[in-house]
């Protein structure tokens, strides 16, 4: 498994009249852990996008228990929890002080610039293996 986590500071702009967190955020803020963890394990999304290869979003959901709001500070956890073959599926968990406020979900494909399906590189792959043997980035 690999588990990476995104520190977050709610700004004013991503909330709405009653003090809440526009759900659309929650996305923003998967990106986000998404695009940090792929840094982590020596893999920047700049670099995949260079090689000719995109991972759009496949599917994506979220689930809210409680809202977060403007100035929170937020820590959303990111866990793959299976090895990619053709696809990479990501897990989120999105922390305040401890308290699950909500989770989610989202699953990518490798695909070049003219929308075919792809493996993923064989480098890209070790790199994620390696740190799925060094039980991945955490950070606090």
């Amino acid at each position: 498994m690999i588990h990476s986590i995104s520190k977050i500071r709610v700004r004013y702009a991503e909330t709405d009249r009653m003090d809440v967190v526009y759900h659309s955020n929650y996305l923003v803020w998967f990106e986000t852990a998404r695009i940090q963890m792929l840094d982590e394990i020596g893999i920047p999304y700049r670099e995949i996008e260079s090689r000719g290869l995109f991972l759009p979003v496949l599917t994506v959901s979220a689930a809210f228990r409680s809202p977060a709001r403007f100035d929170d500070h937020l820590d959303v956890h990111l866990y793959m929890k299976a090895r990619p073959r053709a696809r990479m599926h990501f897990e989120y968990e999105v922390l305040r002080d401890g308290e699950l406020l909500a989770t989610g979900q989202s699953s990518h494909g490798f695909m070049d610039r003219q929308g075919k399906g792809q493996r993923p590189p064989a480098d890209l792959m070790a790199k994620i293996e390696a740190a799925w043997c060094e039980g991945g980035p955490v950070k606090d």
